[in-house]
């Protein structure tokens, strides 16, 4: 091996751990958002779709209001699509986006 290509070696390998360090921090994102959404009790069902869906309907018109209801639509897409992470997670936003203003 010629100093060359040990001091190029020592150089990637820095960048390999960089990079399967940032895969399994994003494992772990992708692991945890739906966990705390369950606990939460913000379950992607129709019932809570539906529950929702009424507490926003019943909201004052405003920014709150118009937040709700683009998350209500993004966890009913989330939803048909299988994604019950996303879905819990919009879900959620919506049922708090009453309190933000």
């Amino acid at each position: 091996m010629t100093l060359v290509s040990v001091q190029k070696q020592k150089m990637e390998n820095p960048m390999i751990k960089t990079l399967i360090g940032a895969a399994a921090m994003a494992a772990v994102a992708f692991a945890v958002v739906p966990a705390q959404a369950a606990k939460m009790g913000v379950g992607c069902s129709g019932a809570n779709l539906a529950k929702t869906e009424s507490a926003v309907e019943a909201m004052a018109d405003g920014d709150g209001k118009f937040m709700a209801q683009k998350e209500m639509s993004l966890a009913q897409e989330a939803m048909l699509n299988g994604k019950m992470g996303a879905c819990s997670m919009h879900l959620g936003k919506a049922m708090h986006a009453g309190m933000a203003k």
